[in-house]
């Protein structure tokens, strides 16, 4: 990849940054979350609840089911982003994998093989045998440290574990620059919104944990907060256990800023359930992100990408996201969740490569 393809010359007018110039030149990347739906190989691990996936159903011509499922992912991966940045994701969380295995068969794919991703990836003690990850672009992102971090949280009535994924934590050097990225998959919504609510507070006083963590050591530390929370933008565990805010006048130093609040006020989400749109899979971000001084790394904007093609045209669920599986079929379809992204933008000097 020409690394000038990673340059856009931006008017500002358009993008309404506020700077006193006419014109200038900013580097852009597109940093985004996707849940894929139940990405997982054709064999049954004995050591895993794995024949409960959709693929595990699958009958006859699993292989083939598995290509297609692996090219529709890499597809909607190849197009998140790059009508802007005109470049994939430098960065890319992950969640519902079964395993590394897959990961690697898909930035293999012959859609995102020239773009040199690599993995980031742990296995989890999750009851049905799903991981999250992080895929990074080499040539812009060098991961320094990673680590996995258990969330404990137990039944309400029988006081026994129950084993969900663990939230990954990758600091590492995005084009010159130091960042921090926290992938979730949090606690379903099984038995009821209220009954599991305390799960997900759990979840997100884990990630607020190592968010303070990393302040510790610097606070101004660019962290984003990226994942499948199965909560909306104003439930709890995002409004109160991070105290994410909508307004970024609002957002104090070391707090959190969440882009996906506005987007759900105004109806927009990532996946639909009874004619209702959710937006669980949200990103979030540090105040340093925030800052006008574009010499470094800064949020320009955010979405959610929720192009015709990742959505059912017609029929009972037509608007709906179009997800891979329903009624242990293979649809050809994507995901039952639409991908969230971020824009950061960074200005670039004369002189500067």
């Amino acid at each position: 990849m020409n690394h000038l393809n990673l340059i856009i010359i931006v008017i500002l007018l358009n993008l309404n940054l506020n700077v006193n110039s006419q014109n200038k030149k900013f580097k852009i990347h597109t940093i985004s979350f996707y849940n894929l739906e139940n990405l997982f190989d054709t064999e049954n691990d004995p050591n895993k609840f794995d024949e409960y996936s959709p693929m595990m159903e699958i009958k006859t011509d699993r292989e083939i089911v598995y290509q297609k499922k692996v090219k529709n992912m890499a597809r909607v991966l190849t197009d998140i982003g790059t009508d802007v940045s005109k470049n994939t994701p430098a960065i890319i969380g992950i969640a519902e994998v079964e395993n590394k295995t897959v990961l690697e068969d898909l930035i293999n794919d012959s859609l995102l093989i020239d773009k040199n991703y690599g993995i980031v990836h742990y296995d989890s003690p999750d009851a049905r045998g799903i991981d999250v990850a992080l895929l990074y672009q080499k040539k812009i992102f060098t991961p320094l440290a990673s680590s996995k971090h258990e969330l404990k949280i137990y039944d309400d009535k029988t006081r026994e574990r129950i084993y969900t994924r663990d939230q990954l934590l990758v600091s590492g050097n995005l084009d010159g620059e130091m960042i921090h990225i926290i992938v979730n998959h949090w606690p379903s919504r099984r038995g009821g919104e209220e009954r599991s609510r305390p799960k997900r507070v759990a979840a997100a006083k884990l990630s607020k944990r190592l968010v303070d963590s990393l302040q510790v050591i610097d606070p101004y530390a660019k962290v984003f907060i990226m994942g499948d929370l199965n909560d909306n933008p104003t439930n709890a565990s995002v409004k109160k256990a991070l105290n994410a805010k909508k307004d970024k006048k609002d957002v104090k130093f070391k707090g959190i800023y969440n882009p996906m609040e506005t987007f759900y006020k105004n109806g927009i989400g990532t996946n639909a359930y009874r004619d209702s749109w959710n937006l669980f899979d949200q990103i979030m971000i540090t105040k340093p992100l925030l800052k006008k001084d574009y010499s470094s790394f800064r949020f320009y904007k955010a979405g959610i990408y929720n192009k015709n093609y990742l959505l059912h045209s017609d029929g009972k669920y037509k608007g709906y996201p179009f997800r891979s599986f329903s009624n242990s079929k293979f649809t050809n379809g994507f995901s039952d969740h639409l991908p969230s992204y971020v824009y950061i933008i960074k200005e670039i000097k004369k002189g500067d490569n």
